[in-house]
């Protein structure tokens, strides 16, 4: 009675599984509204390079497999009340192991420019952005701020 319950869960899980997706608010090549242009000039130009921790987000389903491999495993061994004691103790050590050697976090080198330009109006703002090899900036060069919904970018002024 209790194996249709569990076989069932389990499809039920891996569908969801399957119909769950993440998207972005835009995608790369695709257009976005533009909130103003403002024209400047560069006053120091510095390049950062930071590390970042890029955690793996699929911990936790690597427990589950490795839970749900090692009950399938540790439910060939022995019969009665000694069976389900080899599945749950192979359910156990399956998590463990899909814990331990399931993690794929790395550190990522980020290469970035902080900028500091003097605005049309006087104003000065610092911009830090991704370091683009194709677009060096120097002191003195004129550029376009160019603020996004929830971001900006400086590119050389054309």
């Amino acid at each position: 009675m209790l194996k249709p319950s569990f076989a069932l869960l389990l499809s039920l899980s891996i569908a969801l599984a399957a119909s769950f997706h993440v998207s972005a608010a835009y995608e790369r090549n695709q257009a976005v509204p533009v909130e103003k242009v403002i024209y400047a000039s560069v006053t120091s130009v510095r390049n950062i390079t930071e590390k970042q921790l890029v955690e793996d987000r699929n911990t936790g389903w690597k427990t589950f497999g490795g839970a749900l491999l090692g009950g399938v495993i540790g439910h060939q061994f022995g019969g009665g009340s000694g069976q389900d004691v080899a599945t749950v103790l192979g359910a156990l050590i399956g998590a463990g192991v899909g814990n331990r050697y399931g993690d794929s976090s790395y550190y990522q080198e980020l290469r970035l420019v902080e900028l500091m330009v003097t605005q049309e109006g006087g104003e000065q703002v610092m911009i830090i952005q991704d370091l683009d090899p194709g677009m060096i900036f120097n002191p003195g060069d004129e550029v376009r701020v160019v603020y996004l919904q929830g971001s900006v970018r400086v590119d050389i002024a054309m």
